[in-house]
C-alpha cells in the first residue's frame, strides 16, 4: 500500500485539534485510503479502538444511520468518557443535514473529526455557515507520478522513468488503473470510473434535467483542459452543433462539474496590480486517463498535457495556484505557499529558439524577484537570465528543485 506522505504530512499536525478536517476529492481518487492510513497512525500513537470510530456511508449495514437522528444516536451511545474520540465520517455527504450532527459533535464532546465526501459541496453552504471557520480542507488527487512509481517498486514492476512517465500520460493515477496492467482492462476501469462520477455525482446529486447536454459539457471541458472557458464559449460550442442551451444553463452544469471534483478552475491572477480576476479562469481536469478518453484535437496535444500534469501535481502538494497576467501576456502558473510565491512556465519541447525566446521571455514584464521556473520534457536543460529550466521528469520526481 503506498504512504500517502503528501497528504499525511499536511493533516498530521491537527490529528488532535478540535477543528473538523474534511477530506474531498473525485471519486476513488484514494480518500478512503487515507483514512485507514490516520487511523493507523492515531493507533500507533496508542489511542485504544473503542476511542476510534469509523462509519462508510458507502457501505450497506449503514443505512440506517443516513438520517441525522439516527446518526446522532449512534455516536452519543458510544462516547461514554471525556477522553478523546476520533470520529471518521467517509462519504459523508450521503447523510441527510449532515452538518447539524458534526457541529453538536463537536461543541458537545471531546472528539477529533474526519470527513471525506466527494464533492467540494462539503466546503460550502450548510457545513460552513454552522461551523464558522472550524473547519480544515485537505484537497485529495488521484496518485501523483512519484506515488505511481512507489506502488510499482512495492508490486516488483518498476520500469524506466521516462517510459513511466508516458504509461502515465496515456493513463492517469486512478489507484484502481493501476492495479491491472493491460491496455483493455484500464479502459474499462477507467470507463467505469467516469460513468460512476457522472451518474452519482454529478446527475443524480444535482438532479440534472438533461443528461444528454451535461455529457456533451463535460467532455468539452475535459478534451479542452488547460485553456480558457466561458460559459457563453461553451454554450455557443453546443449551438453550432445543433445543441440549442442558454448560458445561465451551462455554468449551473459546469459548477455541478466542478463539485465533483472532475476538473479544477483556476482563477487569473493580474501580477502587476496584485489581485485575484473575475475573468479569463482556466479548467484543468484532475486525470489524464479521463483526456485521452474524451480528447478530441492532437495539434499541441503535449502542451497541455505537460501543463495539466504540472498543475495537478502542484494541487496535489498543496499549493494555491493561479494563472499569471502580465501586461504583455500571460505566466501559466503563479505559484503560492507558506507566504512564498515563485512563477512556472510549462511547455512539451524546447524544439526551436522560437518557442524558447517565447517561454522564457514571457517573464521579461516581471520586474520582482521570485523564482522563475520554465517545465519541459526536453532531456537537456538550459537556465537563462536568472529562470531555472527544469526536466518535467526532475520536477515529478523530486519536491525540493521548487520552494516548500
Amino acid at each position: 500500500m503506498v504512504i500517502r506522505e503528501l497528504y499525511l504530512r499536511r493533516i498530521r499536525p491537527f490529528y488532535d485539534s478540535e477543528l473538523v478536517k474534511v477530506i474531498t476529492g473525485i471519486r476513488r481518487c484514494g480518500k478512503s485510503t487515507l483514512m485507514r492510513q490516520i487511523i493507523d497512525e492515531i493507533r500507533a500513537k496508542g489511542v485504544t479502538q473503542d476511542h476510534i470510530l469509523v462509519i462508510n456511508f458507502e457501505l450497506y449495514r449503514y443505512r440506517k444511520l443516513m438520517q441525522p437522528d439516527a446518526l446522532n444516536d449512534y455516536i452519543e451511545e458510544r462516547i461514554r468518557d471525556d477522553a478523546k474520540y476520533y470520529l471518521f465520517f467517509d462519504e459523508i455527504q450521503n447523510v441527510t443535514d449532515f452538518e447539524l450532527v458534526i457541529n453538536s459533535l463537536r461543541a458537545g464532546h471531546n472528539v477529533s473529526i474526519f470527513l471525506t465526501g466527494s464533492t467540494s459541496k462539503l466546503l460550502s453552504g450548510e457545513l460552513s455557515s454552522h461551523l464558522g471557520g472550524r473547519t480544515l480542507s485537505f484537497r485529495i488527487m488521484p496518485f501523483t507520478f512519484h506515488e505511481v512509481k512507489e506502488l510499482l517498486a512495492e508490486n516488483g514492476t518498476a520500469m524506466p522513468p521516462q517510459d513511466l512517465l508516458d504509461e502515465y500520460i496515456q493513463w492517469g493515477g486512478f489507484p484502481l488503473v493501476w492495479s491491472v496492467s493491460g491496455a483493455e482492462e484500464r479502459t474499462f476501469i477507467l470507463s467505469n470510473l467516469y460513468d460512476s462520477i457522472v451518474l452519482k455525482d454529478i446527475i443524480l446529486r444535482n438532479e440534472i434535467k438533461s443528461p444528454i447536454i451535461l455529457e456533451k459539457i463535460l467532455t468539452y471541458v475535459i478534451a479542452n483542459t488547460s485553456t480558457q472557458f466561458s460559459g457563453n464559449r461553451i454554450a455557443g460550442v453546443l449551438t453550432s452543433q445543433a445543441l440549442k442551451i442558454s448560458a445561465p444553463i451551462v455554468n449551473d452544469y459546469l459548477k455541478a462539474i466542478l463539485d465533483a471534483c472532475v476538473v479544477d478552475r483556476v482563477e487569473r491572477y493580474d501580477i502587476r496590480g496584485s489581485k485575484v480576476l473575475a475573468y479569463d479562469a482556466k479548467l484543468y481536469v484532475c486525470d489524464l486517463g479521463f483526456f485521452h478518453m474524451k480528447k478530441n484535437r492532437v495539434k499541441d496535444e503535449y502542451n497541455f498535457i505537460v501543463e495539466t500534469i504540472i498543475y495537478n501535481e502542484l494541487a496535489a502538494r498543496g499549493y494555491h495556484i493561479y494563472i499569471g497576467k502580465t501586461q504583455k501576456g500571460e505566466i501559466d502558473f503563479v505559484v503560492e505557499k507558506n507566504q512564498k510565491r515563485f512563477y512556472i512556465q510549462a511547455t512539451y519541447l524546447m524544439e526551436s529558439e522560437k518557442t524558447r525566446e517565447r517561454e522564457f521571455g514571457a517573464y521579461a514584464a516581471i520586474r520582482d524577484a521570485y523564482p522563475k521556473y520554465v517545465i519541459s520534457m526536453d532531456p537537456i536543460t538550459q537556465d537563462e537570465n536568472g529562470v531555472h529550466h527544469l526536466k518535467l521528469l526532475d520536477f515529478l520526481e523530486d519536491e525540493t528543485l521548487l520552494p516548500r
